[in-house]
């Protein structure tokens, strides 16, 4: 047995065991061959990269599917095969009603279950600029994932979606390389502390304190962009509508938080009143722009059902 498979043999144990360090080495070790097997089946350009940067974060989930440790490099160009073979399918014109050409990479938030390989994956998304972090946020971790939904939260075309989410895999895939020795902070906590702050307004909201807790939170200047397109600044129109909403007996239930330093994503269900069943949308999409921990601007969204099921 040759040295160096030996080395891969260990350091597919330890990454089974959740070893950040050793997930890190292998995929480095192999990149060069990964490549090589997209760029024979691809040719060079975007669309071999895309595939070796899926391969990597599949790679990441699925590295306890290898049985046989030895088996490692035909393993990995496999997934790379695999994931030519969906970029050769999305190999078709963009439309502006495209929502579904991104291949996905299934399970990713899985990864968030094991605490060493979350808050790993969270450091190398805190790596990104805010614009790829948030498509990228949007697309993986929440309930808003298609082409169309991101586009539209965005305010940015189609088009611009697919290619910051193409730009965001390749960069995360090598922020996780250069950020595996790196210590990390604790995604868990920081989730767990902006959930409570999510409670907390909406429980205040619920009791009429809606203005006191944003004051806490928001800064004053707060920009508002909501799902009509229209822009407000402070807090008045969005605690008017709030009270609007609670005096026509409508319910707001937090569903999801995600949390980045600088973004923080709420999903929202809202819950009309047994007598107006369909009052209002079912849910809402709050993406809070944070600036020295106060939210300086927010983009409202309704996730439409026929989009969001795609």
């Amino acid at each position: 047995m040759h040295k160096g498979e030996q080395a891969d043999v260990d350091l597919v144990r330890e990454a089974q065991l959740g070893d950040v360090h050793a997930l890190g080495l292998l995929l480095a070790r192999h990149q060069a061959d990964m490549r090589a097997v997209a760029l024979s089946i691809l040719g060079h350009g975007p669309d071999a990269e895309d595939a070796v940067q899926d391969a990597a974060l599949i790679a990441l989930r699925r590295i306890g599917d290898v049985r046989d440790p030895h088996a490692l490099a035909p393993w990995l160009k496999a997934v790379v095969r695999n994931a030519c073979r969906t970029q050769l399918r999305t190999r078709r014109p963009l439309s502006s009603l495209d929502v579904a050409v991104l291949p996905d990479v299934p399970g990713l938030d899985e990864l968030l279950d094991r605490h060493a390989v979350r808050d790993w994956i969270w450091h190398a998304m805190g790596e990104l600029s805010s614009n790829l972090r948030l498509v990228a946020m949007l697309r993986y971790f929440t309930g808003v994932t298609t082409y169309a939904a991101i586009a539209e939260v965005c305010a940015i075309p189609v088009g611009t979606v697919r290619s910051r989410l193409s730009q965001a895999r390749a960069k995360l895939s090598e922020a996780l390389l250069a950020t595996a020795d790196l210590a990390h902070d604790d995604v868990a906590a920081l989730t767990a502390a902006r959930r409570g702050e999510a409670e907390q307004i909406l429980g205040e909201a619920s009791r009429g304190y809606f203005a006191q807790a944003l004051r806490a939170s928001w800064c004053p200047a707060v920009e508002t962009v909501w799902p009509t397109g229209k822009v407000t600044r402070g807090y008045d129109y969005p605690v008017r509508s709030m009270e609007n909403d609670l005096a026509d007996g409508v319910v707001h239930r937090l569903s999801g938080v995600v949390a980045g330093r600088d973004i923080v994503i709420w999903e929202d269900d809202m819950i009309s009143p047994p007598d107006d069943p369909f009052h209002c949308p079912p849910s809402v999409v709050w993406v809070n722009f944070l600036e020295e921990g106060r939210v300086r601007r927010i983009r409202l969204f309704h996730p439409r059902k026929a989009i969001a099921s795609v």
